[in-house]
Formats: structure tokens, sequence, C-alpha cells
């Protein structure tokens, strides 16, 4: 029987005490300026090596969504049966390895958002503020090194305390989405329980971590893998935008003391 997902007006939320957010696609629309960077990437690229041609949302969808950039790579080329040298981190964007094709896709992405810049979604934003009215603890965790920066750019880095991204799990040798562990280290930074997170993703590897681990809910925004994916991939509710769960948030979550909205500003464990 094919699984059905909780009604956004339906959801308990009473035990969820922490927000992880995936970043591309959930706070922020930059997953559209990733989608383009990996097009200019691999139609060439494919072209050049007489495979067949680069499917743009498919594959996007498919091999490289939500994903460590290295590994959409070498998922992308594996797909087409495709094999080239690793190379390392330090690899010019012009090097034909994996790391260099990665550092060529991140090239064409910074150039982009420089360019045009960034907001987050407004319902996102609304959502965000229901969840600092009620005392939520939030945190960003994200595949892309460039989190910190897309935040930025957006005006909401200073709305969280905690982000894990892929810098940081580079650094710590935590494994990326689909697994959980990113997840589940930004659940420990913030000092809560799994069971007591809700995880949200549009991605189809996030939404697979978020099943594969112990949390309380995992949300997903459908922003083009669709309803019946996520809800397959285990997404227990499915939203279009994050401010429909605002009614939810409001009937479940009482309001906390100002005390209680914010971490204590001398740890030293933010990622």
């Amino acid at each position: 029987m094919p699984r059905v997902p909780i009604a956004p007006e339906s959801v308990d939320l009473s035990g969820i005490r922490a927000w992880l957010f995936d970043l591309d696609g959930v706070l922020t629309p930059t997953a559209t300026v990733h989608r383009h960077a990996w097009a200019r990437l691999f139609r060439p690229y494919l072209e050049s090596h007489g495979v067949a041609p680069y499917r743009d949302e498919a594959d996007y969808f498919a091999y490289i969504d939500g994903k460590p950039r290295y590994d959409g790579v070498r998922d992308l080329l594996a797909s087409r049966d495709l094999r080239i040298p690793e190379g390392d981190v330090a690899d010019s964007p012009d090097a034909d390895t994996v790391h260099g094709l990665g550092n060529r896709k991140n090239e064409a992405f910074n150039e982009t958002l420089a360019e045009e810049g960034v907001a987050p979604y407004p319902a996102s934003i609304a959502f965000l503020d229901a969840l600092h009215e009620r005392g939520c603890l939030v945190a960003v965790v994200s595949s892309s090194k460039n989190a910190p920066a897309v935040l930025d750019a957006a005006g909401i880095l200073d709305r969280f305390e905690i982000v894990v991204d892929g810098a940081v799990a580079a650094r710590e040798s935590i494994p990326g989405k689909p697994a959980p562990d990113m997840f589940e280290r930004a659940a420990e930074l913030l000092g809560v329980d799994t069971a007591a997170c809700a995880v949200v993703e549009d991605a189809e590897s996030g939404i697979r971590a978020g099943a594969a681990g112990d949390f309380g809910i995992v949300v997903g925004v459908d922003r083009g893998v669709g309803r019946d994916a996520l809800a397959e991939l285990g997404a227990d509710v499915i939203v279009d935008e994050l401010d429909e769960l605002i009614p939810a948030v409001e009937r479940t979550v009482p309001p906390a003391p100002a005390a209680a909205t914010s971490i204590d500003p001398d740890r030293e464990d933010r990622a």
C-alpha cells in the first residue's frame, strides 16, 4: 500500500524541539542556481565524450540534488559509464578529474550568486518567525560548502547558530547525505535528541537521510521531486511552502519564555 503522508494541518508537532533545515530549495531558491551551474558543466562535457546528453532536471534530481559536490560528479558520470581519475580538492577547475569538475561547477555557482544574489523564500521566513516565537531551535544542514555564503547573501545567517555544511562534513569526516550523519551532528550540536528533531528537505538524498535516522518527523518540500516520490522516499508530511505548517506549530507548540529562544553564546561546539 502506498505511503500516505500526514496533512500539514493535522500534524502534531508537540514533541519537536528543533528543526534541521536543508538550505538550497528549502530556505533559499539557490537550488535553481545549482541546477543551472551543473547543466553548464555537464552539457558540453557529456557531449564531448559522445555519451547520452545531460537531461537538466531529470539528471539533476536523480544523481546530484542534495549530495556533496564530488559525489554528484561521481554519480552522474557513473550513470554514463564514464570513469576519470579522482584527483584531489586542490585540482584546477580545468582538470579532467572528479575534483576538477566539481571545482569547475563551484566556480560557475559562485559567479552566478555574485551576479544575481539570492533572496529567501518568504514563506520559509514566516515559518522561521513562527518557530522563533515558540522557542524552537534551528540549524542548517547542507551538503554545499557554500552554505554560510548563501545564508549571508540571503540576509539570514544570523538566524542560525549551527550550520553543518559540506565544509564541516569534510573537516569532521561526517558521511554526507543520504546518510543521516550530518543531521545527527546538527542535533548533537543543538543538544537535542534526534527524536525531538524535524528534518526539512526538498531533495531525494535529503529525504532518504531523514528517513534513515531516528528523527521525530521528516518534512518534504516539493520543489520538483514530486509528492509521490517524496512520500515513497520517507517524508512524513509534504508541503509546497513551509508556512503551511504554521497553524500546526501554533496549535501544538506552546510559546516559550524569551530566555529559551537562544543558544548559549559561550558554547564552544558551534559548527
